[in-house]
């Protein structure tokens, strides 16, 4: 066997071992729920006289939730992992909608998919403003 014929039969075994896993690797675009579980047993407090809330339209993500202060002023909070792919979304007071940067998906400030890829909805949290203390609970 020459040079030649042997870089041929290696080739076409990695090849033959590759191209099973790019494919696998490809079909997990589509997959419609991410394994990242919403955060449970919520609570926690932030301060919202300075930082990203002390504004409408500002957010922040803490402890796997993503907390908005809306244009009205009102406080939300969901999980800040797409549902898509675990990919953490944005906030855009502009459109009232939690935006994911990796495939498109968004959802509406409870949370809801008014777009996919995603299927499942983002988990809603409480809030609860006391001066100027926000409570995120379960």
């Amino acid at each position: 066997m020459d040079r030649k014929e042997f870089l041929s039969q290696v080739g076409i075994g990695v090849a033959s071992l590759l191209v099973p896993a790019c494919i696998g690797g490809l079909s997990g675009c589509s997959k419609s729920d991410s394994s990242t579980p919403a955060p449970s047993n919520v609570d926690f407090t932030i301060d919202t006289s300075t930082g990203a809330l002390s504004v409408n339209g500002g957010y922040l993500i803490q402890s796997g939730v993503i907390v908005a202060r809306t244009k009205t002023g009102a406080f939300i909070a969901v999980s800040a992992a797409c549902t898509h792919e675990g990919t953490n979304v944005s906030y855009s007071s502009t459109n009232a909608s939690f935006n994911c940067p990796s495939h498109g998906a968004r959802f509406n400030e409870f949370g809801a998919v008014t777009q996919g890829p995603a299927s499942r909805s983002l988990t809603k949290y409480n809030t609860a403003l006391m001066g100027k203390s926000l409570r995120v609970y379960s």
